[in-house]
């Protein structure tokens, strides 16, 4: 018997602990980053302690001598001083203005523009123009899209027929930005006056009068405002906007800026039977957003976030990226836009292009040094060597990726690595308001918001998709613990979320369709 536990403790000696199920990998990766990212302190400790014992054993007439060698060197001391301050000056004058976030507006449709499922199919069946496959093929679009059953179309599609006119579509307009501006002066209280830049941004409703023209005139905002219209840029242009008043807060200072981004759907619906022009139907919802900025040191206490980067990029200009999301005329003559199947595609090159710049911009060392690595590995020793991905989650606690739909979120939570909760704000805007083109990140970050998530020093990034095609970041540094500001859009169904969705179809909704 004690031969048999002698060797049956030799046996289990000579075992090695199995390190996968032991140590979870992931805490080795948080541990080298965490040992790269203080690196510089580690090795400032000891120089420290060194310096400190040696100033310690220093003789006082030592330290005396030094003094007087000063004292008689004054003229070194004073330019030393000189350029210290000049430089300093420099430093401080040609540093930018900081642009903060004081607050922002989504705009909250009524109820009764709501598009439930089977009252979107009726309707384009008593309208009369699709024929059966183009209803078909809406009916699943809409099953598998990933919205919900309150998102809002415009007065003017509620009609049998439907009634899009140029009035129409201004008064869809006017219906969006002035409630959402309403909105934003009655939270932050500040004055329209006070307004020294304004820019909107529209991209397939240009009237004459413009859209900024319109604004400037129902609040009366001042003669010499700075004014702009932005066009034809696709659901990427509200960080373009963001960007254009960034610059001009730098120029003119102590001002506010308000940004007004939104789409018009009353003009732009489509009623013919080309598949590719009837997803942008299933899709795109009512819904636009007002931004105040300010560059104004005394709101720096009441403001959200500060604007860190933001970072624009194009993917080429060859003609199937800009024929990617395009305006078009089918063989009966309807306008509506179309969206190719090399959608995706583009879409991935180029958020490539537009990581590859901000990357240096905002990744820890740690993670540089990891992908600057495998970049020369795969260059000298493997060409078949994969790229190694970095970990954005070290970068950015919160993700605002444009809900275009089901498909550009899922590639983008695959491609970045992240996790469910990373793309909730997104899925969820999705669900609830569908697709409201470049205003939807704002409708995500009044989620992250509303669910209590924003803590001072929190770092947001907002990754919006255009036409042309082009992939837009804005990356926001949260000033203090955001909460949401009265009258947000998730003000009364916050509780109700997230709620469970399964291939594109709320789990609820699976089972009534089973039943």
């Amino acid at each position: 018997m004690e031969g048999e536990t002698v060797e049956g403790s030799r046996g289990q000696s000579r075992r090695l602990p199995d390190f996968l199920q032991s140590v979870n990998l992931k805490y080795v990766k948080l541990g080298y980053h965490y040992l790269i990212t203080h690196l510089l302190t580690l090795l400032l400790i000891p120089l420290m302690v060194v310096i400190l014992v040696e100033a310690g054993r220093t003789d006082p007439n030592d330290i005396r001598q030094l003094w007087l060698q000063l004292k008689y060197n004054l003229v070194s001391v004073l330019v030393f001083s000189a350029v210290l301050v000049f430089g300093s000056t420099v430093y401080i004058m040609k540093r930018g203005q900081p642009v903060y976030l004081v607050d922002y507006a989504c705009y909250r449709p009524p109820d009764r523009l709501q598009a439930r499922f089977t009252q979107f199919m009726e309707h384009s069946r008593l309208c009369g123009n699709f024929n059966e496959s183009a209803l078909e093929f809406q009916r699943k679009i809409l099953e598998r899209s990933g919205l919900g059953e309150e998102t809002y179309v415009p007065d003017a599609m509620h009609y049998l027929p439907p009634r899009p006119s140029m009035a129409a579509a201004r008064a869809e307009a006017e219906q969006v930005m002035f409630g959402a501006i309403d909105k934003l002066f009655r939270s932050t209280g500040v004055k329209p006056k006070d307004v020294g830049v304004l820019v909107v941004n529209c991209s397939l409703f240009n009237p004459t009068p413009s859209l900024s023209a319109m604004i400037v005139n129902r609040y009366k905002l001042r003669g010499n405002i700075r004014s702009f219209n932005l066009g034809g840029m696709g659901c990427s242009a509200g960080v373009i906007a963001i960007d254009l008043a960034r610059d001009l807060l730098q120029v003119h200072r102590n001002t506010y800026a308000v940004v007004v981004s939104t789409e018009n759907i009353t003009q732009n619906w489509y009623f013919g039977n080309r598949k590719s022009m009837l997803i942008p139907n299933c899709l795109f919802r009512l819904g636009g957003s007002a931004v105040l900025l300010s560059n104004r040191n005394a709101d720096r206490h009441r403001a959200k976030y500060r604007l860190i980067h933001i970072v624009r990029t194009h993917r080429g200009a060859d003609d199937k990226a800009f024929r990617c999301v395009y305006q078009e005329q089918d063989d009966n003559g309807q306008i509506g836009v179309s969206l190719s199947k090399d959608l995706m595609a583009i879409a991935g090159d180029a958020l490539k292009i537009n990581i590859t710049t901000l990357a240096p911009l905002v990744l820890p060392i740690s993670e540089q040094l990891l992908f600057f690595a495998t970049l020369v590995a795969k260059k000298l020793f493997n060409s078949k060597c994969k790229p190694y991905i970095p970990d954005f989650k070290l970068a950015f606690e919160h993700f605002c990726i444009h809900a275009g739909g089901r498909a550009v979120i899922d590639e983008l939570e695959k491609n970045l690595q992240l996790q469910p909760i990373h793309v909730e704000a997104s899925r969820m805007t999705l669900h609830r308001f569908g697709n409201t083109s470049s205003s939807s990140i704002w409708y995500e970050l009044a989620y992250i918001e509303a669910k209590g998530r924003v803590s001072r020093g929190h770092r947001v990034w907002q990754i919006a998709f255009g036409s042309g095609f082009k992939c837009n970041s804005a990356v926001w540094q949260a000033l203090r613990s955001v909460k949401q500001s009265p009258g947000g859009p998730w003000e009364d169904c916050i509780d109700r979320y997230p709620v469970e969705i399964h291939d594109g179809i709320p789990v609820s909704r699976n089972q009534e369709l089973q039943q």
